[in-house]
């Protein structure tokens, strides 16, 4: 059984531990595929996810005409980790206007999709964040890895830091796995 997993990466300090999921997922026999926003290559580049994988790392919506396609036909599970509250809004609202969205919105219905956000306690629970969360629970095409309660990168304590890597991980095999019957 392939294990091909699509993983996402959005603009956001939490952007490094995207790297340590590669890592993981590689190690524990994944296969895969790395979708960077323009936003997170400002906090970890191409260059290190290729490195990780062995591929390189996609983040041009123009560079292949098919390249969102073939990605969401590839994936067994997709992953957006760290997904941020700009890309929440657009997989809510339906706009693909980038590589990531774009794929997003071209994943076949019943492939399992994965979203483990990251952002400030108060954009968070800001009213907006909220409703496009319960939008996104509406279509029933997404799980969640709910944000861990810590110290933030900005200072804060409080809910919005990205869930643990193996947590992540977990729920992306939890994903692929079929339910078993009783």
């Amino acid at each position: 059984m392939s294990k091909n997993l699509l993983l996402g990466v959005t603009g956001g300090i939490a952007a490094y531990k995207a790297c340590e999921l590669v890592s993981l997922a590689v190690k524990s026999g994944w296969t895969v595929e790395v979708v960077l926003t323009a936003n997170a290559t400002r906090f970890v580049g191409p260059a290190t996810f290729a490195g990780l994988t062995g591929r390189p790392a996609h983040t041009d919506l123009f560079g292949d005409a098919m390249a969102h396609i073939q990605l969401a036909k590839w994936a067994d599970v997709a992953v957006i980790a760290p997904l941020s509250a700009n890309v929440l809004a657009s997989l809510a609202c339906g706009i693909a206007d980038d590589l990531l969205t774009t794929t997003w919105m071209a994943i076949p219905r019943g492939r399992p999709c994965v979203l483990a956000p990251a952002m400030n306690t108060e954009m968070w629970f800001h009213p907006v964040v909220q409703r496009n969360i319960g939008w996104i629970d509406a279509l029933g095409r997404y799980s969640w890895v709910a944000p861990t309660e810590k110290r933030l990168a900005c200072g804060d304590v409080g809910v919005g830091g990205l869930a643990d890597v193996p947590d992540i991980l977990a729920a992306a095999e939890s994903a692929l796995s079929p339910p078993t019957s009783r």
